[in-house]
């Protein structure tokens, strides 16, 4: 199937969960050459690959796909953005992610390389309920997904190694990570309480009885 970037063309609805992915040989036009089995060693590292696809058959690895997701979530196709949002969270359904910290679409058939810039999702809203301990805050992604920060859906804070700013993420599924948008931190921290860790101050939030760190804060400050 080869993919147009733009909003035309046949509904990939059937094809994209059970194959071909886009680029693939099955698929009609090709974009692609298609790689050799196991391009780079990839199956010991994708889990996903570990049981057999449809029909008992082994999902056949057809590498790069030239299917990519920049820092601000957006998926492109050879470059160009995908417009349809609709096709857009289809794809990021059936997104996995390597043991080796690499991206690939699986279906019952195919599996394919996707280039990820950062993480493949942004939390573009809070949701808060209750207060204090009892307080559950969850996110929606830009794919519609909505988690809620708990033990499997942890928050973390990184630091932009060029800028020194904080990278805030939630876990959504799978070892597939969401950063908050830049509004939605300003939020979050606006939730935040100061709590003894550890023999440390610390800056946070609790979430389902769970008190997580956005950071230490100065013992000389009030």
């Amino acid at each position: 199937m080869a993919l147009d970037a733009r909003d035309t063309g046949p509904d990939p609805r059937a094809t994209a969960r059970t194959g071909p992915l886009p680029g693939s040989r099955t698929g009609g036009s090709q974009t692609h050459p298609r790689p050799q089995e196991d391009p780079e060693g990839a199956l010991p590292h994708l889990a996903a690959l570990e049981t057999p696809g449809a029909g008992g058959r082994p999902r056949h690895v057809c590498g790069d796909l030239g299917l990519s997701i920049d820092r601000d979530g957006v998926w492109h196709y050879q470059g160009s953005p995908i417009g349809r949002k609709e096709m857009m969270c289809l794809f990021a359904s059936v997104l996995h992610r390597a043991d080796d910290g690499t991206y690939w679409m699986v279906t019952p058939a195919e599996v394919g390389r996707v280039e990820v810039a950062d993480v493949p999702f942004l939390a573009v809203e809070m949701f808060v309920h209750s207060c204090g301990a009892d307080q559950c805050l969850s996110f929606r992604t830009n794919c519609d997904e909505v988690v809620t920060v708990d033990e499997a859906h942890p928050l973390r804070i990184e630091t932009d190694g060029r800028t020194g700013e904080p990278l805030p993420y939630v876990t959504v599924r799978d070892g597939l990570d969401a950063r908050l948008t830049r509004s939605v931190y300003y939020d979050l921290v606006s939730r935040g309480v100061e709590e003894e860790r550890g023999g440390e101050r610390r800056f946070g939030v609790w979430s389902r009885n769970r008190f997580f760190s956005l950071g230490t804060l100065d013992p000389d400050e009030d």
